[in-house]
């Protein structure tokens, strides 16, 4: 029988990259409203502005003859670096790190006469990570009632001697970095090279470097252009909504299929929403379509010099309205014909390219399932027979509780996220189900509270360990994934058992959304077409076909300690039934060392890697009891139950377990059983 080619995780490079950009614009994101209401202020009441007010705007003197502070200039000097440094320190070590991070910025913001946003995303950051280092130092240590004393004035004390440092030391640092980069943006301007920083940009924004590029760097540079200039172009660089326009107009002219149908309603969410991570599974889908965005990017920004256009601040999201509220009072036509001919430009070259190619943008983004999922717009009937990403969820846990909270993640939280979550909330609301949450977050802020996590495909490895419990679909397009209608099966199946159960737990499960959920999460390298005999055939005809659960591989009392020797306890019983070879048990660990196993109510599910499905001969699974508890990464674990599962055989057992293991009363069963048999009677009840 021919196994399907698992592929390999995605360079841990790019997903550091795309770490370190997303943390540099996790300091931005959530401050965005003050930069927009700074950019508002600043575009109305300055000098300049469409209703010059001396008092507010800053320029001019009062009535005694004193110059007018306004609140223009405090707001870019004080308020918004002060924010990006608590926000920044509050990310690596919560409201101690936050509060730490700004009072050592205060100390980089007065030692200069320029607005020090980098230096903000340096010191917020750096103050947080040294206070958190220096509390490890004498944590545990300090004796009862001097804790408060101690907490404050270490933070005080730090504090001081960072603001101190940050005066006579970073600030001209940072400020030599942004005459520098300055320099550098001038000379780009000035020669006419700026439109060649399309070559860069444009590729990055589709590899979810985006909001890193615009908010983490162009961001605090165009802040200080627009504070000299009265605007800056280099808040369109990233943000100009016409190149993706343009290829959305490409795929609804001369696309084929689902790419064809969909770029309508894309392109709307894309322009008016600017949500421009919408348009990325459309250049992915055929690579070599970012010779278009690169085409209209240049050609934007080339408008935009020319022209001497811009903005007066960032304009967040990427839409067009934002970006006409964010234009300066004398940039208007540069900026919309920026627009205009950035959209024609890159709908050429997109045209050119679909007209001329044999393949009118069919193809995937990822394997053949998927591939064929996204251009129908719905889920194939061959993905069940499939494994990895491609086959509905994948990592995470086990699911033994109702649907209740969904997440939808992506790079910042408030592009992709928050649209596939309003897709996702009115599907879900339509099948009846308007109860369940479904909310948006960045990677970075999400936590192991969630039952369903959803992300693209190209970020569900960076939101896995964060949220180990919760069960995990990758998508490759946010309009019309297939996921989508998996995901609410999933809920359907999940709350409709959870009704009808009088603990408030799930009962009867199927071998559709909930139990491939739950196959998948705990042996990701399932795969094939096989179903499963019912618990009810271990002993009978399952054990003629090798079944998944057999006596010998109940163990009532283990005599394992810990828990990497209840992996190998559990691990032997796969060898000894020949279900496995040894490197699988090595795999066991491997998965364990990158994400716990642990499921909650006792129970462990300890299971190999993807790459390790070649060294699995058939299904089975092993049950192993230890009354004492062991501890499983500071968890307390009564029930290990061992996975190998090549095809969907074992689907039922582990819907089996995820009912046992929500019920109390069965639960408890479990812990008194005193023969293998009541162990095997259990499983067999819930799924007559």
């Amino acid at each position: 029988m021919a196994t399907e080619t698992v592929a390999k995780p995605r360079t841990s490079v790019r997903v550091g990259v795309q770490k370190f950009g997303t943390f540099l614009s996790g300091m931005i994101m959530p401050n965005i409203g003050a930069f927009i209401a700074w950019g508002l202020i600043t575009a109305l009441f300055i000098e300049k502005g469409w209703i010059p007010v001396a008092e507010l705007g800053g320029f001019g003197t009062n009535a005694e003859g004193d110059p007018n502070v306004g609140i223009v200039g405090p707001m870019v000097t004080y308020l918004l670096p002060i924010l990006i440094a608590y926000t920044g320190g509050r990310m690596v070590y919560d409201v101690r790190g936050g509060v730490v991070g700004a009072i050592a910025t205060m100390g980089v913001i007065a030692g200069t006469d320029a607005p020090m946003f980098i230096g903000a995303m340096i010191m917020g950051p750096l103050g947080a990570w040294t206070m958190k280092k220096i509390d490890a130092l004498w944590d545990g240590k300090i004796r009862p009632g001097f804790e408060m004393l101690v907490n404050n004035f270490s933070a005080g004390i730090w504090g001081a001697l960072l603001a101190l440092g940050g005066f006579y030391g970073l600030s001209w640092v940072v400020q030599r970095f942004t005459d520098g980069a300055g320099a550098v943006v001038g000379f780009l301007v000035n020669n006419g090279l700026l439109p060649l920083t399309s070559i860069f940009i444009e590729p990055a924004k589709v590899l979810f470097l985006n909001n890193a590029i615009n908010h983490g760097v162009l961001t605090p540079l165009g802040i200080q252009q627009s504070l000299e200039q009265g605007k800056s172009i280099l808040f369109l660089l990233e943000a100009n909504p016409g190149p993706g326009l343009g290829i959305l107009l490409a795929y609804m002219f001369f696309g084929r299929g689902a790419a064809k149908a969909s770029a309508p309603g894309a392109a709307i969410i894309h322009f008016l929403g600017g949500i421009h991570e919408i348009y990325f599974p459309y250049v992915l889908m055929k690579p070599i379509i970012i010779l278009a965005a690169i085409g209209g990017g240049m050609t934007g920004i080339a408008t935009l010099a020319i022209t001497n256009s811009g903005l007066v601040a960032p304009a967040a999201p990427g839409s067009i309205i934002a970006v006409l509220a964010q234009t300066s009072r004398d940039s208007y036509v540069g900026v919309i014909l920026a627009v205009v001919l950035a959209t024609a430009v890159s709908f050429l070259i997109a045209a050119v390219i679909l007209r001329t190619s044999k393949n009118k943008g069919e193809d995937d983004l990822s394997a053949a399932t998927s591939r064929m999922e996204s251009m129908k717009g719905k889920k194939s009937s061959v993905s069940s027979a499939l494994t990895g990403n491609n086959a509905g969820a994948q990592g995470g846990a086990v699911l033994t509780r109702p649907v209740q909270n969904i997440v939808f993640a992506c790079d910042a939280g408030m592009g992709s996220s928050a649209m596939g979550a309003s897709v996702l909330r009115n599907k879900i609301k339509a099948a009846g189900f308007p109860d369940v949450k479904v909310t948006n977050s960045a990677i970075a802020n999400l936590n192991d509270s969630y039952d369903v996590v959803v992300t693209h495909q190209d970020l569900t490895e960076r939101a896995q360990p964060r949220t180990a419990s919760a069960v995990h679909y990758s998508v490759d397009n946010f309009m019309n994934s297939p996921k989508y209608d998996d995901i609410v099966e999933l809920v359907r199946s999940s709350n409709t058992e959870g009704a009808a159960s009088d603990a408030g737990t799930t009962a009867e499960s199927t071998a559709g959304a909930q139990s491939a959920a739950a196959a998948t999460a705990a042996a990701p390298a399932a795969h094939g077409a096989h179903v499963a005999e019912p618990a009810a055939a271990v002993g009978g005809q399952a054990t003629e076909r090798k079944g998944v659960l057999l006596r010998e591989s109940v163990v009532l009392n283990g005599s394992a300690t810990d828990r990497d020797a209840a992996i190998d306890e559990a691990g032997k019983l796969l060898l000894d039934r020949g279900a496995v070879d040894v490197s699988y048990v090595h795999a066991m660990h491997e998965r364990e060392e990158s994400v716990s196993t642990y499921m909650g109510s006792f129970l462990a599910i300890p299971h190999g890697t993807n790459d390790a499905k070649e060294h699995i001969n058939h299904s089975a699974v092993s049950i192993i009891r230890y009354p004492e508890g062991i501890d499983w990464g500071g968890k307390q674990v009564k029930f290990v139950v061992g996975v190998a599962g090549l095809n969907n055989e074992h689907l039922h057992i582990l819907s089996s377990i995820a009912k046992i293991f929500t019920n109390k009363a069965q639960v408890a069963q479990l812990e008194e059983a005193t023969t293998v048999d009541e162990v095997l009677e259990l499983f067999g009840k819930v799924n007559a």
